[in-house]
């Protein structure tokens, strides 16, 4: 029996108003592209799904499937390049080294790198240990509600620390630029813990952050029944090195770890660390990332424009965007982490500080949409040589941002027309706040540096031209954004690790990576890597 794939299969949005009128659409499809019978198409999946809404209002899904079949295909469908033979596209689990451990891995941080990471080697039998500074993800709903009643920072009610790490508190998005078979493990494990079994298939694929807490805790509790062991509240605050080799860690300044391999799975706001990294003399490079503001708009507005005439149909689902813009400044300006029927959420990891960070549900059925339009910061612009010059520079627009807001860790907002015409806001528009604890007025003129403003004043106008409404008087900015990546890199050699031998960077806090997929990915990697090289306490993979 052949397993054949078909690409860019097209259906109205009628024939895919539900999975099975879809499913059978596309079984028709393909009996009519390949001159078959709906007997001969077996076993039918989606192997990728996309909307394209170009020509509106006749707006269209694009698929790509796989089935089985006993029939012979014709040679010219291959020919003509909408026809394959399937590729096996299941994960490879690497064979096992030989050279023996004395001690578990250490993996520090339950990001997605560390989530991913841990899960292949508790899966293959090394019994990793995870220590995470943060809580357990039902721990931290508790610090973060508290924090919003109370306006007083705990570093334990962070959304940037804890099970899962800050993407635990977005909207789970899932797209990546990256092409690395890899992706597919990670989809397939997310879905097999509880995520919609479309993130495999659809080509934004997204969880919502409801889902992802218990999707997180179901494979952290995997792990566990596979031989791992977790700590939270557990911070790395320092280590032992001898010859160049990684001896022991510190956990919570006093208690003492043997290690042989440690696996860094830091986020990018693991500033304590990073410090600590630079005085451990760590080879550590100044990198390129980005800040803004995160703008809200009415997702009404959005569908409007996105979709036109076929806004009402009940196949769609609230639209998104994705925005660039390359002015003559140099600058790149984009949108980033855009969160259909979302909430703009509090960020903060320091005290002093208001940063900004998107969330939405799996649903997405808020009546705002939100993203970031960040504008990229190069090490040249900060005017300071020293390694963590990013990281200051950060800091600097949050502390600016927390006196703006009130000193309570209140968020300053501002109407686009307003921020463009250098006025202050005195109301709202049809757009409401949905930042909490609170919000207030202020001139993000006065906090963010003049070349920032120049670019993102460019830019909005610019983007109006793409989408209507995009900087009327309606629309809000909500700032700081100074998190959408890390400010340094730390580097590692073709093994993952870094000049300290035993300890392997990964993850968005080394600055390899950007987002859930690529993290997680990441972490597969520097997993697969210890894989090959040495010997588990217990072969398996089960």
């Amino acid at each position: 029996m052949s397993k054949i794939k078909v690409i860019n299969i097209r259906l109205t949005l009628d024939q895919a108003i539900n999975q099975e009128q879809e499913m059978m659409s596309l079984k028709k499809a393909v009996v009519k592209i390949l001159k078959l019978s709906l007997s001969d198409v077996i076993d039918l999946v989606i192997k990728k799904k996309a909307i394209d809404a170009r020509k509106k209002p006749k707006i269209s899904m694009v698929y790509s499937v796989e089935f089985s079949t006993r029939r012979r295909i014709k040679p010219e469908y291959f020919e003509r390049g909408f026809c394959q033979i399937a590729k096996d596209q299941s994960y490879k689990y690497p064979d096992f080294g030989s050279i023996q451990l004395k001690n578990r891995p250490v993996i520090v941080g339950f990001g997605p790198a560390g989530i991913f990471s841990a899960y292949l080697l508790a899966k293959a039998g090394y019994n990793p240990l995870v220590i995470e500074q943060g809580l357990d993800v039902d721990n931290r709903d508790k610090a973060y509600l508290k924090f919003l009643e109370t306006k007083k920072f705990s570093k334990q009610a962070s959304i940037q620390f804890g099970e899962g790490g800050a993407g635990t508190y977005s909207d789970g998005k899932l797209t990546t630029s990256i092409n690395d078979e890899r992706s597919n493990f990670v989809l397939n494990l997310l879905a097999e813990h509880g995520a919609n079994k479309e993130i495999t298939y659809l080509n934004k694929p997204h969880v919502g952050t409801d889902v992802l807490k218990r999707v997180i805790k179901s494979i952290r509790m995997k792990i566990i029944r596979l031989g791992g062991e977790f700590r939270f509240n557990c911070e790395l605050t320092d280590f032992i090195v001898k010859g160049n080799q990684i001896q022991s860690i510190i956990v919570n300044d006093s208690e003492v770890i043997p290690v042989d391999l440690v696996l860094l799975g830091i986020g990018h706001s693991s500033r304590k660390t990073f410090e600590l990294l630079v005085e451990r003399r760590l080879n550590i490079e100044p990198k390129p990332f980005a800040v803004g503001l995160r703008v809200e708009h009415k997702q009404s507005m959005i569908d409007a424009s996105q979709y036109g005439e076929a806004i009402n149909h009940p196949g769609l689902k609230p639209a998104d965007y994705k925005l660039v813009h390359h002015d003559d400044l140099g600058r790149v300006i984009y949108s980033f982490c855009m969160c259909p029927g979302g909430y703009v959420v509090c960020g903060s990891s320091e005290e002093n500080g208001v940063v900004t960070n998107g969330m939405s549900e799996s649903k997405r059925d808020g009546l705002n949409a939100n993203a970031a339009i960040l504008v990229n910061v190069k090490p040249d612009d900060f005017k300071d040589s020293r390694l963590l010059a990013g990281m200051y520079f950060q800091r600097d627009l949050e502390r600016k941002a927390f006196i703006a807001g009130g000193s309570d860790y209140s968020a300053p907002v501002q109407r686009v027309v307003d921020y463009l015409n250098d006025s202050k806001s005195l109301s709202f528009g049809q757009v409401l706040p949905t930042y909490l604890p609170s919000v207030k007025f202020a001139s993000f003129n006065q906090i963010l540096p003049d070349f920032i403003n120049k670019s993102l004043k460019r830019a909005l106008l610019e983007f109006d031209k793409i989408i209507p409404g995009f900087a009327d008087e309606n629309a809000l900015l909500t700032g700081v954004e100074t998190r959408s990546s890390s400010p340094i890199r730390i580097l590692r050699d073709d093994s993952f690790q870094s000049n300290i031998s035993g300890l392997y960077p990964m993850g968005e806090g080394s600055g390899y990576s950007g987002g859930i997929m690529s993290s997680a990915v990441d972490g597969i990697k520097v997993a697969e890597s210890i894989i090959k090289k040495y010997q588990p306490f217990e072969k398996k993979y089960e």
